[in-house]
């Protein structure tokens, strides 16, 4: 029976369904297409990473003796679309079946759903086995029987299930250590003098330099550069990376993982939320390696049950919540939030340091850990009331690991409280005294971050407290924000009215 095997962008793992009982004479479909490249403004490095890493892939499948077709973007026949390109090689090649893995994204999964149409396959005379993605650790179904019936979908519990489930960092049927969380060790400010090691870096091979060169040429306006580009793009390479965290970063990463530095872009970070993502590493080895150095002692367990917290609980829960909420998570707005993105937002043009750095960060690397882009970048468009459906787009166009399964989730229900509570239990909204706690970035601002009211003052702490004002009605009622409602109460009517006139003077100015 001649088979042709579809494999997405984000698909490049041996375990993948599709290429189960793959037989030599099998053939993998792999294509770039401008419909997926372009339907947002993807970062440079992010294009280059996904395209280099897909063709190192369909390399590593030759190698080992598959029949492998591949349409570059520049291939003068590529139609640049998924659905298209499976047609044309149906017309070329006449199998008997075609096999493919659902895709993460909603919107691409949708498109592949055609193919299991009686029209389509009748139109096409192939029929098509189209299977579940189970590199995850909880598939589509498990999440939704563990909310069925809850009132509140919180990921520590889900988190905790994971644990008992999948038996990772447990003593019988408790967690190890006696807690099941250790995030209260994992806050602390960054100290003076703090270097973290250099991220593992791979010089791009032949194979790159040919997609960087094709990044530029086709994609001249979108963010950033390809300059010094370094992303692992073969397995090999991201079990590398793995390594590297797991022995230079992993001791540190718990107790600074919220913490920021101006020069210090990748602080104790892993780095390798991109490798998860497009499939080069799998989640259980990442748990595993890190549960591995607890257990040989060369971490220590508030660092590495808080990484596997990351992968084990939030990675698996956002994917979760997407599947089951969507497609009207993607519309999501509780808080009527309609002001435009700010142009700096893609220039790092901007008076306030803490955003222009991690703007910049953004522009330069294709990545800002997670902080940065929850009480930075998303605590800004929070406060300031900025369309949901336009941050989504930027965060999901500017970082390398970023796919909508895990962004939107994260954006839309975390970052933004687009959704009401249904992911966060309360809006994570913060002033400038966080962000001054937990990083350098308050130093040499043109703001000044102890002052509440005025021109100088930190714009967070007026958008803060605008921001309560604005969404009383929503939000007072929020168990969690009965503090700030009562601080809110204690001010006197002159005050409130100073800080919206203060805030909506800066917001009127934002472009």
């Amino acid at each position: 029976m001649k088979t042709l095997r579809v494999i997405l962008g984000d698909q490049l793992s041996d375990n993948l369904a599709t290429l189960r009982d793959c037989d030599k004479d099998d053939t993998i479909l792999m294509a770039e297409v401008m419909d997926e490249a372009s339907f947002v403004k993807h970062h440079k490095k992010k294009l280059v990473f996904v395209f280099s890493a897909m063709r190192h892939f369909a390399e590593h499948l030759r190698q080992q003796g598959y029949q492998v077709i591949y349409t570059t973007l520049d291939d003068p026949d590529n139609t640049h679309s998924i659905m298209a390109e499976v047609e044309r090689h149906i017309a070329m090649l006449a199998p008997d079946q075609i096999v493919i893995t659902s895709a993460g994204e909603y919107r691409l999964n949708q498109a592949i759903k055609i193919m299991q149409d009686k029209a389509w396959q009748d139109r096409l005379k192939t029929p098509v086995i189209y299977h579940e993605d189970d590199r995850y650790l909880s598939s589509h179904q498990m999440f939704a029987d563990w909310a069925e019936g809850r009132k509140s979908l919180r990921m520590e519990y889900f988190y905790r299930d994971m644990r008992r489930h999948h038996k990772v960092l447990m003593d019988d049927d408790k967690p190890v250590g006696g807690d099941w969380n250790y995030d209260a060790e994992n806050r602390a400010p960054p100290k003076q003098g703090l270097t973290p090691p250099p991220p593992t870096a791979h010089p791009p091979d032949a194979i790159t330099k040919a997609v960087i060169n094709m990044v530029d040429k086709h994609f001249p306006a979108h963010m950033g550069s390809t300059d010094g580009f370094f992303f692992a793009v073969t397995r090999p390479a991201a079990l590398a990376v793995l390594d590297g965290f797991i022995q230079d970063r992993l001791p540190l990463f718990g107790t600074y993982q919220d913490a920021m530095l101006s020069d210090e872009p990748w602080m104790y970070h892993s780095h390798i939320g991109l490798y998860l993502n497009i499939g080069l590493l799998t989640p259980m080895e990442c748990i595993r390696a890190a549960e591995t150095a607890w257990h040989s002692g060369q971490a220590p367990l508030n660092a590495v049950e808080g990484f596997i917290r990351q992968i084990l609980g939030w990675r698996e829960y956002v994917r979760g919540i997407y599947w089951l909420r969507m497609p009207e998570y993607a519309d999501a707005n509780v808080l009527g939030a309609t002001r435009d993105l700010p142009g700096f937002y893609w220039t790092a043009e901007t008076k306030m340091k803490c955003l222009r750095i991690s703007v910049q960060n953004t522009i330069d690397h294709a990545y800002a850990h997670h902080i940065q882009r929850l009480m930075v970048l998303g605590n800004f468009a929070l406060l300031a009331g900025i369309n949901p459906a336009q941050v989504n787009e930027w965060y999901l166009a500017v970082y390398a690991d970023a796919y909508e399964w895990v962004e939107l989730p994260n954006v839309s229900g975390m970052t933004l409280y687009a959704d009401g509570g249904d992911l966060a239990s309360k809006p994570y909204a913060a002033s400038g005294a966080y962000i001054n706690r937990m990083s350098d970035y308050c130093k040499g601002c043109a703001y000044k971050v102890k002052d509440k009211l005025g021109t100088e003052a930190c714009p967070f702490n007026l958008l803060y407290w605008d921001f309560l004002m604005r969404n009383a009605d929503t939000l007072s009622g929020n168990p969690r924000m009965g503090m700030p409602y009562r601080n809110l109460a204690r001010m006197d009517d002159a005050r409130k009215a100073q800080i919206a006139h203060d805030s909506k003077q800066f917001l009127d100015q934002l472009k």
